[in-house]
């Protein structure tokens, strides 16, 4: 036998000798174990001539690094199982239910998700147009004036009302449109129309134009004030026009007032969130980890391009329900008040009070003939509304607002460390224009004095707040007279102005007679705050 045949013919031998050694330890099968608490065992089951699939084999795994808690035992209680399990894999279950929630959370509000894409009409002037008065000359050089057309766009979402589908977005992403134009996820373009809108919450509904939007979803709308610090919340929108982007991080502040862009007032008891919210977010859902709609994306905090430095603000939603029926039956909200101005009754006022902190609501003054006048009295404080109590201010301006005017409320007054019940007939609160104009509580008799082609007007800490202004100190320009030496400083509306020629001017008094001292001079020497930073500005009379 030639040796290249040994080698082979050893490992056949080795390879029969290894089967009949497994064949050898074949025997017959074990019975079936008892069934749980006694019992007959089950019968074994019968046999078939036919050939059974093999059992397939698989394949030893790694075992992950932290292995997914055990099924809980009979008997055993959700904490029970809680304090069973280890650090580590109480983190892995923390993870798996954290990303599995907002993962169906994102599947059940995208949806509903819309981008709103509007056009409207925008007054141009050209800045050198003031030196071109002829108008030969405008024509000659093709100087542009008049209005051009603007697009935006914007978010929003589906709701139901009444059997019907509406679309919730910010007002501010379809005010003054021309036309609204809504794409869904599945790219249906629909035109739509304002129903009705709210400057104050910054709300409007819209409806979808004819036929398309039966078959689309809604959202389910949650409970805002359920929000705690620390709660997951998910922004969807259409961020610089990419579509149906989602992002995702926490609730990080409540209750935030937040100036409005154009300094007309204050977007008030924001919910603030990390979560990205860039421009064309406006109008889009914020969303619990439930999939619940909490709020209304509506602010961010921008940097020079325009771009989220990670502050973002939404309306809660709780507001926006109780004026849904309003805007949608009425088109408008139509708001009750007491004509007063409040502050809250911080450590330092409630120790001259000699009452608790944050107990009620302090009465600044009163709007001569409102509501309240001969009623409520400066420095009383608020206690409670029909038996509710108002710790503080947007306690007592829930209490209020949402009611209907010339309804008649009890109130329970502290008023020089008396309780008092007093009651009152609510008015109708004046629009946010209407409320601009109105004087400051304690404002004098007279009229500043127009100068320079200036209109000012007394600050104060209602009009600051509602401008946006970093004081409420100083003289605030009303309107700038076209060609004035104030229009050439190019001095604009909503400036404040501190002082008139190194003179204070923090009262209308002070205004007049700093005017009147500046006659005939040569120059006017004025400190003007704009934004956040003051400046020198002369005047030449």
């Amino acid at each position: 036998m030639k040796r290249w045949m040994i080698l082979p013919l050893i490992a056949g031998v080795a390879v029969v000798v290894g089967l009949l050694w497994v064949f050898s330890q074949s025997g017959p099968q074990a019975p079936a174990p008892e069934a749980e608490g006694g019992g007959t065992p089950p019968s074994p089951p019968e046999t078939s001539a036919e050939p059974q699939p093999e059992p397939q084999v698989q394949l030893a795994q790694t075992p992950p690094s932290v292995e997914a808690p055990p099924a809980p035992g009979p008997g055993k209680n959700p904490e029970e199982l809680l304090a069973s399990l280890t650090r580590e894999e109480l983190q892995a279950l923390i993870a798996a239910a954290g990303q599995r929630a907002i993962k169906a959370a994102i599947q059940e509000v995208a949806p509903a998700v819309v981008r709103i894409d509007v056009t409207r009409r925008a007054q141009v002037q050209n800045p050198f147009s003031r030196f071109f008065d002829d108008p030969l000359f405008r024509w000659f050089f093709d100087i542009p004036e008049g209005e051009r057309l603007q697009r935006s766009l914007g978010s929003g979402f589906f709701v139901a009302y009444q059997g019907q589908k509406f679309i919730l977005t910010n007002n501010h992403v379809v005010a003054g449109a021309e036309t609204i134009r809504v794409t869904t996820p599945d790219q249906r373009e629909l035109e739509a129309e304002v129903v009705g809108a709210d400057e104050k919450l910054d709300v409007a509904v819209l409806r979808v134009v004819g036929n398309g939007a039966e078959d689309l979803p809604v959202v389910r709308l949650g409970d805002s004030d359920a929000l705690e610090i620390g709660d997951w919340v998910i922004a969807i929108g259409n961020p610089f026009g990419l579509n149906h982007t989602v992002t995702a991080g926490i609730v990080s502040a409540l209750h935030r007032d937040v100036p409005k862009p154009d300094r007309s007032g204050y977007f008030e008891d924001m919910i603030q969130t990390d979560a990205a919210i860039n421009p064309g977010n406006s109008g889009g859902p914020l969303v619990n980890a439930r999939g619940e709609v909490i709020g209304i994306n509506t602010a961010i905090v921008a940097n020079a391009g325009g771009g989220s430095l990670g502050l973002g603000f939404a309306t809660p939603i709780n507001p926006v329900k109780r004026v849904l029926d309003q805007l949608i039956t009425r088109g408008k909200v139509t708001r009750a008040w007491l004509g007063i101005y409040i502050g809250e009754t911080t450590p330092k006022v409630a120790e001259y009070l000699n009452i608790e902190p944050y107990s009620g609501v302090l009465v600044n003054d009163v709007v001569p003939n409102g509501p309240s006048q001969g009623a409520l009295q400066p420095e009383d404080v608020i206690l409670s509304v029909n038996g509710q109590p108002t710790p503080r201010i947007r306690d007592l301006q829930n209490a209020i607002q949402y009611r209907s005017p010339g309804e008649r409320v009890t109130l329970e007054v502290l008023r020089k460390g008396e309780r008092l019940t007093v009651e009152v007939t609510l008015g109708e609160r004046p629009s946010e224009e209407e409320l601009a104009q109105m004087p400051p509580p304690g404002a004098s008799a007279q009229e500043p004095r127009k100068a320079f082609g200036l209109t000012v007007r007394p600050n104060s800490p209602e009009l600051a707040k509602r401008l946006g202004l970093r004081t409420d100190q100083g003289m605030v320009i009303v309107e700038v007279e076209p060609g004035s030496p104030a229009d050439l400083a190019r001095l604009q509306p909503g400036e404040v102005i501190l002082s008139l020629n190194n003179r204070p001017v923090l009262s209308v008094e002070e205004w007049n007679e700093a005017v009147a001292q500046a006659e005939g001079e040569s120059l006017i020497a004025l400190r003007v705050l704009r934004g956040h930073v003051q400046r020198l500005v002369i005047l030449t009379p």
